[in-house]
C-alpha cells in the first residue's frame, strides 16, 4: 500500500558557514538561492526539493544538528563526468564514477563541512530504470 509519498521535499544540513557552504553547492551543482535568513539559506536542488544549510542552535519543531552516513543527488544521465571535472578543477577529491549493477553511475565526495556526497543517475541507465521506478512508486 502507497503512502502518497512522492520523493524527497528537503533535506537540512548543519553548518557554522551557511553563506561558504551555499557558495560550495551552488558553485558545483549551480543550485539557485530561495532564500536567506539569519540562522539558514535555502537551495532549490531540483524542481519539487530544496537544501536547508543551517547554523547551530535551537529551530523550531524540535529539529537539531547531527551528523548522518550520506545523501544523493539525482543527476540527468551524462553529467557526472562534467560533474567530476568540476569538483576537480575546485580542488574537491571524488570517488568516481562508479557503475553500479545495471549500469547506473555513482560519483561521491564530501562537501567542505564533511558531509558524504553522492552524485547518481539513479535509474536513469541499465535494463532496471523503469522496473526500479516502479518498485520504488509502489514501495
Amino acid at each position: 500500500m502507497s503512502i502518497g509519498a512522492c520523493g524527497l521535499c528537503e533535506l537540512t544540513l548543519q553548518t557554522t558557514d551557511p553563506p561558504g557552504l551555499a557558495a560550495f553547492y551552488v558553485g558545483v551543482f549551480g543550485f539557485p538561492v530561495l532564500s536567506r535568513e539569519d540562522d539558514r539559506i535555502w537551495l532549490a536542488c531540483g524542481d519539487r526539493a530544496r537544501l536547508g544549510l543551517w547554523s547551530p542552535g535551537a529551530k523550531e519543531f524540535g529539529d537539531r544538528g547531527g551528523r548522518h552516513v550520506h545523501f544523493a543527488f539525482s543527476v540527468e544521465p551524462g553529467r557526472l563526468d562534467p560533474l567530476t571535472a568540476r569538483l576537480r578543477e575546485l580542488g574537491v577529491g571524488c570517488e568516481g564514477p562508479v557503475e553500479h549493477e545495471g549500469g547506473d553511475r555513482s560519483l561521491y565526495f564530501e562537501d567542505p563541512e564533511g558531509n558524504v556526497v553522492e552524485a547518481w543517475d539513479f535509474f536513469e541507465r541499465g535494463a532496471g530504470a523503469r522496473e526500479g521506478t516502479k518498485a520504488l512508486a509502489q514501495g
